[in-house]
């Protein structure tokens, strides 16, 4: 049965950039305006203050330093607190419709390959603009890619589930060639009024194109030598808005509903044991040891989080090089941050090199795949 490669990956990066400064300062003056409106409820104990935070936090608390987003207007205005864009109407194309052809782009020239070459579109995403038609399907209309494509997502593992899904359609003989794309507009669903997560989230779009390896002429292919998933419900990570939402009367529905929440101790104190045991697991499985990895494309949601699982992988500190980080620049993309990770971070491997791409988060979920470069 044929090996399958990743024989090309794009990146592509929104047109504006957040700095921690830029996001606190807002954030600073619309708790400053809150806090004097409601004094004497505060004052009273009816409202509870909010509190005020700094760039520092933020950093220490989550490694983040900057974000990028596809709309910067409004999220910086104390007034507003939100991106400023237009829906998506018919005949409009969504934002991750743009972000995912972009990338598409980069990933199928870096393969060496046209629309003619493929025969499958899968889009993993997150966050779902419109639940039909499809946005893959919209993808491949764009691209003028034949065959068929569908939509996906199981949150923070979007990506690497996808990318199993097109290399088990590959072993298959379903497809020849397949597309991945995975844009995450993430932003729209920070509740920037937060403290606790109004930071965490940054757009990106990530895209790989993966196919039989005795038809890859691509001088960047990985071979994919294994694959493996995992899922265990919690809620601990959480989105609950819908499209049910529109038939409860105000006052049903809590008003962080539409957005992003989490008990991040809890989270770090489940999640990593999985993520270090399913890693340990997959190794073993194939008579490696973490010490065989060249690098570790690790999910980018939290420097704590992986710096943990690798010095709990590896023994000792890793080097910056064993599991670069991205998320300083990025902040958590959602299920995108380990693809980031290897788009950027993928020269440097002769033949023979191994490395893992490992996603893991709301879900739970862990995804992984072990390749070696050609």
């Amino acid at each position: 049965m044929s090996n399958i490669v990743i024989s090309g990956s794009g990146l592509f990066i929104p047109p504006h950039s957040i700095s921690n400064d830029e996001l606190i300062a807002a954030y600073n003056a619309y708790v400053e305006k809150f806090n004097a409106e409601h004094a004497a409820a505060i004052e009273a104990g009816e409202t509870e203050a909010l509190p005020s935070s700094s760039s520092e936090f933020v950093e220490k608390a989550s490694g983040i330093k900057s974000r990028y987003v596809m709309y910067k207007d409004g999220m910086l205005d104390p007034e507003r607190m939100a991106p400023v864009f237009k829906p998506a109407l018919e005949g409009d194309e969504p934002e991750t419709v743009t972000m995912a052809v972009a990338a598409a782009k980069e990933a199928m020239a870096q393969a060496g390959k046209t629309a003619d070459d493929i025969d499958l579109v899968i889009m993993g995403t997150t966050n779902h603009q419109r639940p039909y038609p499809s946005a893959a399907v919209e993808v491949q209309k764009k691209l003028g890619i034949s065959g068929f494509a569908y939509d996906m997502g199981i949150a923070c593992s979007t990506m690497t589930f996808a990318m199993i899904n097109a290399y088990t359609a590959l072993k298959a003989g379903t497809a020849k060639c397949a597309l991945v794309v995975n844009p995450e507009f993430a932003s729209p669903q920070l509740n920037l009024k937060s403290r606790d997560s109004h930071f965490i989230f940054g757009d990106v779009a990530t895209a790989v194109v993966m196919e039989k390896e005795e038809n890859c002429t691509s001088e960047y292919a990985f071979r994919i030598l294994n694959t493996k998933q995992m899922t265990t419900f919690s809620d601990n990570i959480r989105c609950d808005g819908n499209y049910t939402d529109h038939n409860f009367s105000a006052g049903q529905l809590p008003d962080d509903r539409p957005y992003f929440r989490q008990n991040g101790r809890k989270v770090f104190k489940e999640l990593l044991p999985l993520v270090t045991g399913f890693i340990t697991e997959q190794l073993t499985e194939n008579q490696l040891q973490p010490t065989d990895l060249k690098r570790m494309w690790l999910h980018q949601a939290n420097l704590t989080m992986n710096m943990f699982a690798a010095k709990k992988l590896l023994g000792r500190e890793p080097a910056a090089d064993e599991t670069p980080i991205v998320l300083d620049e990025f902040a958590n993309t959602a299920s995108a941050g380990s693809l980031i990770a290897f788009h950027r971070h993928k020269d440097g491997f002769a033949p023979g090199d191994k490395g893992l791409i490992c996603s893991f988060g709301a879900g739970y979920s862990v995804g992984s795949l072990l390749v070696e470069k050609l």
